[in-house]
């Protein structure tokens, strides 16, 4: 397990731009008077930066600062070529997009032509092929929504779209300095009797006193630095592969590209996420060497991989993957054509019918064979430059909020927690910390309190860090769980999947979990407990005994084991 960021009282760049151990003289310049400073310009902090701004009272009483190191400019006057899609997206759930739009008002800017609803969920093993399959359009999932509400779980976006909806809907409100092009040089402690506020150094030559400073600043967060805020994780042995990917548009036999699929192979999970009806997003987790020779293959070598990583079976892509790999090895990658002719002699020796949709030679046109809607589209090609990688992986701040020598701090985003992208959760966990903390200094207002106040802060922490880390918890399990290939295992987790497709209305209480109900009209956990017995209850009433008798054997059968190897698992990471 790592540890980081020891306390300090006061963090700079070197001139390689790396965080150091800085013992700043006193600035010359005096320090303006700012209630609220926001360090990062991500999504996260224009969020917060908005939210405050949406509210009048925030607006007459507080002076907010964002601090910026990129050119905002360039997100503002984003305008991408036509039918061509930025590689870094997000699925928005209802919940968050609740927030955007009913407590800020920035989501009425974003670019709605650039979104996608995702209607279902397919998900399975990539070994058994055990499916689980989640639809807005289930009965339960309809009894539990909300009457009016969004009839789709999410809405896909890229993250420019959000951003610059987020700026525009900013520069409408003027309530908001952005200072962007300007680094955060250093942060110090306030010399001052009864505790000081911290003092942000900036390279325009301004020292800015924040009542409360915010970090929405990523992962390497100066502002948790100078909170002296610890953080845990590990690296994961798995790179994410991005890319924009275009294919046929589903026909009028089948249902439109709203569909998202994920399939769970041993190297990592491979996730295919609807854009438009022609463009669909990538994200591949997989082994670091296996992604750069991905990577570095012909882009139709890459797209032939795409499309048999969703179909083939198992063992075949290994020996795929071992071809690739070799081919990089030995300095001349593979060629499309010999990557197809070793296509075509796997699928032949599995015998799959070169009509059936698990062919990559099935023809995208006419009437779709039967097994069409399980799989996603064929990609024909990818955008060119939209293919990319980025190490993954887990890290969870020890608190979210400063105290001590750290005090009037708060962390948010990618600051405060980061995690294994295979549930797509990273941008809404943010989300929902921006709804927590500006409710928070909202109330501190109403009351006539300090934004900046430990007792102020508190609820944020307490409404957060539990309901990320369970987030957080859920997904790093999954992701170990599904790399093991031991027979029980795989036996044990295939049942426990095909059982669960069948309790619709546990099903159902999962999408709600996961943000597919608007967060203003999410129910109570007594209602929800309620709703789900009642439910739960009339299902198997209705003569799911042999469900029941299966549920008991995998928990009696399998359960303790499946615990011991994750806690091995989860131990083994730690070390």
């Amino acid at each position: 397990m790592l540890r980081s960021a020891a306390r300090i009282a006061a963090v700079g760049r070197n001139t390689k731009g790396a965080y150091v151990l800085l013992r700043r003289a006193a600035s010359t310049s005096a320090p303006q008077e700012t209630d609220v400073v926001i360090v990062g310009g991500g999504p996260a902090g224009l969020a917060l930066a908005s939210a405050l701004s949406s509210s009048a009272l925030a607006r007459s009483a507080l002076k907010v600062v964002l601090v910026e190191a990129g050119d905002l400019s360039k997100v503002a006057g984003w305008v991408p070529p036509p039918g061509t899609y930025s590689n870094r997206v997000s699925s928005i759930t209802n919940a968050s997009r609740s927030f955007l739009t009913q407590e800020i008002g920035a989501w009425n800017y974003v670019e709605d032509s650039r979104t996608c609803p995702i209607d279902e969920m397919q998900i399975w093993d990539g070994i058994s092929d055990a499916r689980i399959t989640f639809s807005a359009h289930d009965d339960h999932a309809i009894a539990f929504s909300t009457p009016g509400g969004p009839s789709q779980m999410s809405r896909m976006t890229e993250n420019l779209n959000l951003q610059r909806a987020l700026l525009r809907h900013l520069h409408d409100t003027s309530a908001i300095e952005l200072a962007d092009k300007v680094k955060v040089q250093s942060i110090q402690r306030e010399e001052r009797e009864g505790g000081g506020w911290p003092l942000v150094h900036l390279s325009d030559g301004r020292v800015l006193r924040a009542r409360l400073l915010v970090g929405a600043d990523g992962f390497n967060s100066p502002v948790r630095a100078y909170a002296g805020i610890q953080s845990y994780g590990w690296a994961y042995d798995t790179t994410a592969v991005v890319a924009t990917l275009f294919h046929h548009p589903r026909t009028s036999f089948q249902a439109p590209n709203t569909v998202a699929y994920q399939r769970f192979l041993p190297t990592g999970p491979i996730a295919f996420l609807p854009l438009s009806p022609t463009a669909s997003s990538l994200v591949w987790s997989t082994k670091p060497h296996l992604a750069k020779a991905l990577l570095a293959s012909d882009p139709a070598v890459l797209a032939s991989m795409i499309n048999v990583a969703f179909r083939l079976p198992e063992v075949s892509l290994r020996y795929l993957h071992d071809v690739i790999l070799d081919a990089a090895n030995s300095g001349a990658p593979i060629t499309v054509e010999k990557l197809q002719q070793e296509i075509a002699w796997r699928e032949s020796s599995h015998s799959i019918d070169s009509r059936s949709a698990y062919s990559i030679a099935a023809d995208p046109t006419g009437v779709p064979p039967a097994d069409a809607e399980l799989l996603p589209p064929l990609v024909t090609s990818i955008q060119p430059g939209s293919a990319a990688s980025f190490p993954l992986r887990f890290n969870h701040a020890d608190e979210y909020i400063g105290d001590g020598a750290g005090a009037r701090t708060v962390l948010v985003g990618d600051a405060a927690h980061t995690i294994h992208p295979l549930a797509g959760q990273g941008l809404n966990m943010g989300l929902g910390d921006v709804e927590a903390l500006s409710q928070c200094i909202h109330q501190a207002l109403l009351t006539g309190g300090d934004i900046g106040s430990r007792t102020a802060l508190l609820p944020y922490a307490r409404a957060r860090y539990f309901e990320n880390h369970k987030i957080m918890a859920a997904c790093d399990k999954l992701h170990k769980l599904y790399s093991v290939t031991a027979e029980p295992v795989v036996w044990a987790r295939s049942v426990g999947v095909e059982v669960l497709n069948e309790l619709d209305s546990v099903k159902a209480a999962m999408m709600i979990a996961a943000g597919s109900r608007p967060s203003r009209a999410r129910p109570s956990g007594a209602q929800v407990g309620a709703n789900l017995a009642a439910t739960g209850l009339e299902s198997l009433a209705r003569g799911v005994s042999g469900v029941r008798t299966l549920t008991e054997g995998v928990a009696n059968l399998a359960g303790a084991g499946v615990q011991r190897l994750l806690q091995t698992l989860s131990d083994s990471q730690r070390r």
